[in-house]
């Protein structure tokens, strides 16, 4: 299977159950893994054929960052929703870190994966 990765995509947001949290900027970090056909873009050299990794890490950052959200699965939840349905990714496998949540820890975070390859 051909895939479109992400790394690292760094989010600063509104993250959090706790009252401190829902009043500061936090860091996410996400890894996107996407199936898509890469031997059309790759044989034709044309930007139209490919999945534009620019354009959906800018979509994902714009979804994450307008509005308070309390859960890190909600977040997951909603980068897979989106990048399905906007992008048509026929599956994918999203992981969200949220670095310094937990002292002991350097980042807590889930993954989910959706579709069918």
């Amino acid at each position: 299977m051909d895939k479109v990765l992400i790394r690292e995509l760094k989010i600063e947001t509104v993250i959090g159950v706790y009252e401190w949290e829902k009043v500061i900027q936090q860091t996410l970090l996400v890894d996107l893994d996407m199936a898509w056909d890469n031997q059309k873009p790759a044989a034709s050299d044309d930007y139209q054929h490919a999945l534009c990794y620019e354009t959906v890490s800018k979509r994902i950052i714009a979804l994450i960052s307008e509005r308070p959200i309390e859960l890190i699965e909600t977040v997951a939840e909603m980068i897979a929703n989106c990048v399905m349905t906007e992008f048509n990714v026929t599956w994918l496998k999203v992981k969200v870190m949220k670095p310094g949540a937990v002292p002991m820890a350097q980042a807590v975070g889930v993954e989910i994966e959706r579709g069918q390859a």
